[in-house]
């Protein structure tokens, strides 16, 4: 047995052994996101990819003919390519970028993923990369143009992961790492010919991307999920509020005897008002846009039960059509009516707005309130912990959470959700 071969053939079995615990792996776990739903279809076509080389170099020691070797050299062509589009796709459903740089770029994969998978299946006829003379494998000099694909695409994912400011160092490195070593593997294997070098190489990309990317952000979620059920259960803690309950009570109870129809209507009102915040101490759940709007024109109401004319309230709702975790609007627009509109001696008004375009939802609350100083926002403590709901935003719905005060003029929260 040559040297070559029984390097081939333990490559082979390294990877095929490696890249099975890693599918296993994520096979067993719950939950998966998308993007390990494609790191396992990447990793899973790669065991196969290396299992059918293993095949071809075990038949080759005993059997070879031109043809023979034509058929499986473009059949590894063409997995490469494949490789390559699978690595893409788990890309692409790992970062976070705009719906218009997507479909660009996705038709540009598409492209040079059909023109060169055609330039392969042409070449077993015509031998412009590669041809068989006596049963062995000779590149032609048009080879490297056969890995056009490859080096388009490797080049792409490198600049798309570098210049994307919500990956971290460690991320973009992995990324420049998987697309630099394979190349640098092809230039070598075509000095040491016979030697499978590349695919060594995606043994060693595929180890560091597992592990520095797939466990690591594993890692960092599991971290943030804990961060985010604290911050959860001081925001509901929070909202059990005996002095609201014992005002909203008080105004009912007045209401009784003067307009008996609007303190039936009130305390149903108030019912549903607790039935939300007690719900929401155990929902884990996304909940629809419309649940959290029924909450907080509960809560506006009973409060324009007690404050009358000094509070008023326009809804300007054009899009519902979203999810968010419980209590993520209700405390804002609570800070705004308590903090806000009630600190003005003759009131004010608040506006709930919602909107949408291709890439994101949006809410605002406005108030022409008192305002506040936005570069002291670190040390409000109040409450409704705005920071606690800042962070749940972020890290729950990929968005973001601005606010824009000024003193005696009033504030403007805008919540910004990713699609």
């Amino acid at each position: 047995m040559n040297n070559n071969v029984t390097f081939n053939l333990t490559v082979c079995l390294l990877g095929i052994l490696i890249f099975t615990i890693h599918i296993v792996n994520l096979i067993i776990k719950p939950n998966k996101r998308r993007d390990e739903n494609t790191l396992l279809a990447f990793v899973s076509f790669t065991m196969f990819h290396f299992s059918v080389y293993l095949v071809y170099t075990i038949i080759k020691m005993n059997y070879t003919s031109n043809t023979f070797v034509v058929a499986s050299y473009t059949t590894f062509y063409i997995f490469n390519n494949i490789q390559i589009l699978l690595l893409f796709t788990y890309m692409m459903n790992y970062v976070v970028i705009s719906k218009e740089k997507r479909y660009l770029m996705s038709v540009i994969n598409a492209l040079l993923f059909i023109i060169f998978i055609t330039l392969d299946i042409i070449n077993a006829f015509t031998g412009i990369f590669f041809k068989a003379e006596g049963g062995e494998y000779v590149r032609s000099r048009l080879m490297i143009v056969s890995q056009g694909y490859q080096f388009i695409m490797f080049i792409i994912i490198f600049l798309v992961t570098s210049f994307n400011e919500k990956l971290m160092l460690r991320e973009k490195i992995v990324f420049g790492v998987y697309c630099i070593i394979p190349l640098i593997a092809i230039i070598i294997q075509n000095i040491y010919k016979g030697y499978a070098i590349a695919y060594a190489s995606i043994i060693v990309s595929i180890q560091i991307l597992f592990f520095f990317i797939n466990v690591q952000r594993n890692l960092q979620i599991s971290k943030q999920r804990e961060k985010i059920k604290e911050a959860e259960l001081k925001l509901m803690v929070s909202q059990i509020q005996p002095h609201f309950i014992y005002n909203s009570l008080s105004a009912i109870s007045t209401l009784i005897t003067i307009d008996p129809e609007r303190a039936q209507s009130s305390l149903d009102t108030f019912t549903e008002y607790l039935r939300g915040n007690l719900a929401s101490l155990t929902e884990t759940r996304m909940l629809p846009f419309e649940n959290e709007l029924k909450h907080i024109k509960a809560y506006l109401s009973l409060e324009k039960l007690r404050f009358n004319d000094r509070l008023n309230v326009i809804y300007d709702i054009k899009s519902t059509d979203f999810k968010i975790p419980p209590l993520t609007i209700q405390p804002i627009v609570e800070n705004a009516c308590k903090h806000g509109i009630l600190k003005k001696i003759d009131g004010g008004t608040i506006t709930i707005r919602t909107y949408e375009n291709d890439l994101n939802y949006y809410i605002e609350i406005i108030d022409d309130g008192v305002g506040f100083d936005t570069s002291k926002i670190e040390l409000k403590h109040d409450h409704f912990g705005i920071n606690n709901i800042k962070y749940r935003i972020e890290k729950m719905l990929n968005g973001d959470m601005i606010i824009d005060s000024k003193l005696d003029e009033g504030t403007k929260v805008t919540v910004t959700i990713a699609k």
